[in-house]
């Protein structure tokens, strides 16, 4: 049976749903949650996240152009939706969803110290298209929680159950299929078992 074809529109799901935490130059501070976020660039390492022009966050994040991106979980679920709907003109959301202010090193904007991982960012450069504009960030520094680190002293993400957004809804991961490049390997092990076994 054929695909059916419709208009244009974004259907590049799920996509990592994330709080971003942005502050002005007098220190109001706010979250915003952000589907549109990706990594742009490995080195030098940089990320970048799209805004609507009418958002609350819009003007700080012009106006300091700094930011952090906050990894969300299961447990913050709630709190990423909500900061996702309600508007800091109205509310001070970290009291709102009961989150904890941590100060970034080499940024004005505060980490969320509930976050597994917190990335401190500063814009390169804004593109403004039609709904979003594009902020484009070179990462500053990583901020990661030690208790998910696991007996090996490698930091295991998955011990913190982060979620993912599609079309309007939030997922947790599930199972682990594979790890990079695991496609390849098998056949390599294969081959190596068959070279041994054609020596005996």
């Amino acid at each position: 049976m054929p695909k059916v074809e419709w208009k244009p529109g974004n259907m590049l799901y799920p996509l990592p749903v994330v709080m971003v935490s942005v502050a002005d130059e007098e220190g109001h501070d706010n979250i915003i949650t952000v589907a549109w976020a990706g990594t742009v660039c490995t080195n030098p390492p940089m990320v970048s996240i799209s805004v609507r022009p009418e958002r609350y966050s819009y003007k700080m994040l012009m106006e300091t152009r700094e930011f952090v991106i906050n990894l969300t979980t299961e447990k913050l679920a709630y709190a990423t939706d909500y900061c996702g709907v309600k508007s800091g003109r109205d509310v001070d959301k970290f009291k709102a969803v009961h989150l904890t202010r941590q100060p970034a090193s080499h940024v004005g904007a505060p980490m969320i110290k509930e976050s597994p991982v917190s990335i401190e960012c500063r814009v390169r450069e804004v593109q403004e298209y039609g709904s979003h504009s594009v902020f484009t960030a070179d990462v500053l520094a990583v901020h990661v929680d030690d208790k998910y680190m696991d007996e090996k002293g490698k930091f295991d993400l998955a011990l913190a159950n982060p979620i993912v957004y599609s079309h309007g809804e939030y997922y947790g991961l599930g199972k682990k299929l594979g790890t990079f490049g695991y496609s390849i390997k098998k056949k390599r092990q294969k081959k190596q078992r068959k070279q041994t076994n054609e020596k005996k």
